[in-house]
């Protein structure tokens, strides 16, 4: 019976870290960007560039970078 009472427990604290741990990994990716209308910004998992061309938030764009272009999405 008591192990029933850990098993909520254990799942909200899952689904509390789960969305503030993909928050931080957002805001690390986000920081130093300008305000910007919706669309205008490519989010790569290290770093932003302008989206070329902008486009609906959360769909596919890349950022050009030395090594060739990296995978991001439209924020």
């Amino acid at each position: 019976m008591q192990a029933a009472r850990h098993v909520p427990t254990i799942l909200q604290v899952l689904l509390w870290l789960v969305p503030m741990l993909l928050a931080v990994m957002r805001a690390d990716a986000a920081s130093g960007v300008p305000p910007h209308p919706p669309g205008t910004v490519c989010y790569t998992p290290r770093t932003w560039c302008w989206a070329n061309p902008p486009g609906r938030p959360g769909t596919r764009c890349a950022c050009p970078t030395s090594s060739g272009p990296v995978a991001g999405y439209r924020g």
